[in-house]
């Protein structure tokens, strides 16, 4: 189980001069600090996928990465299957499966390599790497690009890769930072497939994106943030209700402050 509570953070603006006009209007600017997330709250229960919706700037990518333990949050309190993330972090890290909007492969490694190389940091077998990979790359449908370098992969073939590195070692959660953005729709239905797997595994996910209808096939629960404050958090089913069906509306309707 995922439970975040009104979680902040704020990051220094090193030239505020230098801003433009819109960003200077931005409310969330105060003085020398910009606070991308100032209140967000929601939770996932076990074997249930989160859907995190917002506009650009947002901060649903700020929220993602202090849940990944890749910032360190102002205010706030996130738990992790009991843990506290803020408090412990490293031991939060070995629960976690985190994807950034980034892959960050390296380029000169294979797929294979790359998965390997996280699966070792995790502190895992020779074997168990193998049979994971293995399972990986059935599930990721990476068979014919598994041994290539990474440097000559495609979009698709990168995102992929990166997916299977972040949950090498099987992590109790996972989060992804709009994993089918930029993808093909046969890569962007291996990936539902796989999300659609971790679910039944139990396994909780939250994932950011700004395309619904993936929402609408996968998601038990749906938040929404904007301006980095919390402006739903309940279940699909409720999301729908809001515009009679019509996610778009309904999201649409959050935003401009119908919730």
């Amino acid at each position: 189980m995922i439970e975040i509570k009104q979680l902040g953070k704020k990051f220094e603006v090193e030239n505020p001069k230098k801003l433009s006009e819109q960003e200077k209007k931005d409310p969330r600017l105060k003085g020398r600090f910009f606070h991308s997330v100032t209140n967000v709250s929601f939770s996932v229960d076990d074997g249930q996928v989160l859907g995190l919706l917002g506009p650009n700037g947002a901060g649903k990518t700020t929220t993602l990465r202090v849940l990944s333990t890749a910032l360190q949050a102002d205010s706030g309190e996130v738990v992790i299957n009991g843990i506290n993330v803020l408090k412990n972090p490293l031991q939060a890290r070995k629960k976690i499966g985190f994807l950034s909007g980034s892959t960050g492969l390296y380029g000169r490694l294979t797929g294979r390599e790359n998965i390997r190389y996280f699966g070792q940091l995790h502190g895992m077998s020779k074997i168990q790497i193998d049979l994971r990979i293995a399972a990986l790359s059935e599930m990721l449908e990476m068979d014919t690009f598994l041994d290539r370098r990474c440097e000559n992969f495609s979009t698709g073939m990168k995102q992929k890769t990166a997916i299977a590195r972040a949950v090498v070692h099987q992590p109790e959660v996972v989060i992804l930072d709009e994993p089918t953005t930029g993808l093909d729709i046969m890569a962007t239905q291996t990936v539902m497939n796989f999300i659609q797997d971790l679910k039944t595994q139990r396994v909780p996910v939250i994932f950011s994106t700004h395309h619904l209808d993936e929402v609408s096939k996968l998601c038990d629960r749906v938040a929404v943030i904007d301006k980095g404050i919390s402006k739903f958090d309940d279940s699909i089913d409720v999301f729908n209700q809001l515009a009679n069906g019509d996610p778009n509306a309904a999201f649409l309707d959050i935003i401009n402050g119908g919730q």
